[in-house]
């Protein structure tokens, strides 16, 4: 297939080959795997600027996105992509394979980075460097952002690719901005980027929990930001379908609820004597919270407790509804995944690049996914324009980014995504979250909060 890009694609693959360090913050759905594709075959075969690529990306978009949409157009076509992946002795042959591009999950740049400076050392080959999806290097204190930090002097060229930059707050731009630059723009250290452009918002003596923004402070950073990186949004460039989200309130049974407030009560109130309670404790709590919405809970022997089966009941009314048309469901817990996979026997997980091909032929009526591994870079549009959440999450990059695998370029039905939503639970609390799109750690432990002083009065 020919590629044809649009304006915008032209304008960022030059801005690839014209600055050796650059960001594509490009909406979801805006191309951003075939521009850097493009940017990286002129710069090898038509400039001999560069021999080899590190591609890090989201494990299943490392395992099939990558090389599938090499294949896909033939400007691209010749260029050898080596997955270094799977088993020690499997990554190991990939990276001693000759080819262009080496594809890597984020799991394994510490094991990448071992392999390379452990003892003996080994040459190290690449002089270009793609991360895909760089939000998740957002964290600092993350072992894959200290080995990066210390191979990212080695590139020649670097080129940061995500939708979402700032996921939960500003703060997480600082990362994948030093990554890019070695701080140059927003300062060496989190430390200098925070004093220069935060305040403490959050706190308890000298400790500080949270942080807000100065006035004016994020047209100071975009304005840093802007001859090192390009920024659009999908809906100024790309005639979208139509997206509709229907929220299903699932109620349970008295007898149900008993149950459940009584086992929700237990674990709220095993806080209520924290004054602060901490962003661990909270997600810990969260999750429990969550389990109980959904209809299962692991007891501290990790057995599963059935509290209710009404999302199952409910999944089971959508599809009679929607007659057997392909879903792509959500789900949270691996609980969740086993109850789904009960009711539905013929219902797929999401594992390996054959599902994605087969779902994209129709030939899959649900297709199973957890939003934290499905949610970066698959191409999905084919396979169906039905999404159900069975489980929601806190995390609005992850929301957004799972939306997007059917809501994007290509989908040729209006999109529909369903939320099932357990009447009085931490669900509705998450799914205000999500519309007001605050959900993050803020909004979880201002949740946590609402509940320990639901159960204390």
């Amino acid at each position: 297939m020919d590629f044809h890009p649009h304006e915008y694609q032209s304008i960022a693959i030059q801005r690839i080959i014209d600055n050796t360090h650059y960001g594509l913050l490009l909406d979801m759905g805006l191309g951003k795997t075939i521009s850097t594709l493009i940017a990286i075959e002129r710069l090898m075969y038509d400039y001999f600027d560069i021999k080899k690529v590190l591609l890090i990306a989201p494990k299943k978009v490392a395992e099939s996105t990558w090389a599938q949409e090499t294949q896909k157009w033939s400007a691209t076509r010749h260029l050898t992509v080596a997955k270094v992946l799977g088993s020690e002795k499997e990554r190991i042959q990939a990276l001693e394979s000759e080819s262009d591009v080496y594809v890597i999950n984020r799991e394994n740049v510490q094991w990448l980075y071992d392999y390379y400076f452990g003892k003996p050392k080994k040459r190290f080959p690449f002089d270009m460097l793609v991360i895909d999806e760089s939000s998740s290097f957002k964290n600092p204190q993350a072992k894959r952002f200290k080995a990066m930090r210390k191979m990212r002097p080695l590139f020649k060229r670097i080129v940061i690719l995500t939708g979402t930059p700032a996921p939960n707050t500003l703060m997480d731009i600082w990362a994948q901005m030093y990554l890019l630059d070695g701080g140059e723009r927003l300062g060496r250290t989190l430390t200098e980027f925070r004093c220069r452009y935060f305040t403490p918002d959050k706190t308890n003596g000298h400790v500080v929990y949270s942080y807000r923004l100065l006035p004016n402070a994020d047209t100071a950073i975009f304005g840093k930001m802007q001859d090192i990186c390009m920024s659009l949004k999908a809906k100024d460039y790309l005639s979208f379908p139509e997206r509709s989200e229907n929220v299903i309130t699932v109620e349970m049974s008295p007898k149900e609820w008993e149950l459940y407030k009584q086992m929700e009560r237990e674990h709220v109130l095993s806080l209520v004597d924290d004054d602060d309670v901490s962003a661990l404790n909270a997600a810990a709590l969260a999750g429990k919270l969550l389990q109980l919405a959904n209809g299962s809970i692991y007891n501290d022997d990790g057995e599963i407790v059935v509290v209710h089966n009404e999302k199952i009941e409910r999944l089971k009314e959508l599809v009679e509804t929607n007659e057997g048309k392909p879903m792509l469901v959500f789900y949270n817990f691996k609980h969740d995944l086993q109850s789904i996979k009960e009711a539905f026997p013929k219902a797929v997980e999401l594992k390996t690049d054959d599902d994605v091909a087969e779902w994209n032929k129709g030939k899959i009526q649900m297709l199973l996914a957890h939003p934290a591994s499905a949610g970066y870079g698959l191409n999905l549009q084919a396979g169906g324009n039905i999404i159900v959440w069975y489980g929601l999450t806190w995390s609005l990059e992850q929301y957004q980014q799972a939306n997007a695998r059917l809501h994007r370029q290509g989908q040729t039905e209006p999109v529909i995504i369903h939320h099932l939503v357990t009447k009085g639970t931490m669900d509705e609390q998450v799914m205000k979250a999500l519309e007001r799109k605050e959900a993050g750690q803020d909004a979880l432990l201002e949740a946590i909060k609402y509940r320990k002083e639901l159960y204390k009065e």
